[in-house]
């Protein structure tokens, strides 16, 4: 198993090396972002299959620097998420309401600007460059954080999946890594687990 050190030298340099897809997942996600914000309401289906293709992303990434872990585990992710979607989300999207709202809106801000991988570039490049769909941590906040927006998109197997996977990179990078930003991941996993314990009439 690789070091602590040799993982995070990995994250960095996907980082700097594919700083254009970073940007491009930005625009990806303020699309999804301004389709909700605008009040347009698709089905939960279809915002499922957008929230799991970024995934695929980390996978491919990981895979081009040799990652083996993190390539199946994201491509595996995916998959479920995929499947998840097709056959389990229905009707069409609904916000949240209360705290499950607040959570979401800062995870989601917390993906955005994830700054752990960008030491010494200027302050707004915090803005577009953060390794969205590049790296594990960024791309569950802001996946996790859309979820709890939109009431876990009513799936406790969509919920349940992501804070799995959520808990387990925020734990591996807090506790492992010491990447100290990583326990706002766990903290985000922690919510949408407990959403999913008390959101009305999940399906699953």
């Amino acid at each position: 198993m690789p070091t602590a050190e040799q993982i995070l030298v990995s994250l960095g340099d996907i980082t700097s090396q594919w700083h254009g897809v970073a940007v491009g997942w930005h625009v990806y996600f303020a699309v999804v972002a301004l389709i909700i914000v605008a009040g347009m309401r698709p089905s939960r289906r279809l915002m499922g299959l957008l929230l799991s293709l970024p995934m695929f992303s980390v996978s491919a990434l990981a895979w081009h620097a040799a990652n083996p872990f993190n390539t199946l585990v994201f491509a595996l992710a995916g998959a479920a998420l995929i499947a998840v979607a097709l056959w389990r989300l229905f009707g069409v999207l609904r916000l949240s309401r209360g705290w499950p709202a607040v959570a979401g809106a800062l995870l989601f801000a917390f993906g955005w600007v994830y700054p752990h991988f960008l030491d010494g570039a200027s302050w707004y490049t915090y803005l577009y460059a953060a390794p969205v769909g590049l790296v594990p941590c960024p791309t569950l906040s802001m996946i996790i954080g859309l979820s709890l927006l939109l009431e876990g998109l009513a799936s406790r197997a969509w919920m349940w999946l992501l804070a799995l996977i959520g808990g387990f990179y925020g734990v591996f990078g807090a506790l492992h890594l010491q990447v100290v930003l990583d326990w706002v991941l766990l903290a985000g996993a922690t919510a949408l687990l407990l959403y999913a314990k008390s959101a009305p009439r999940p399906r699953f």
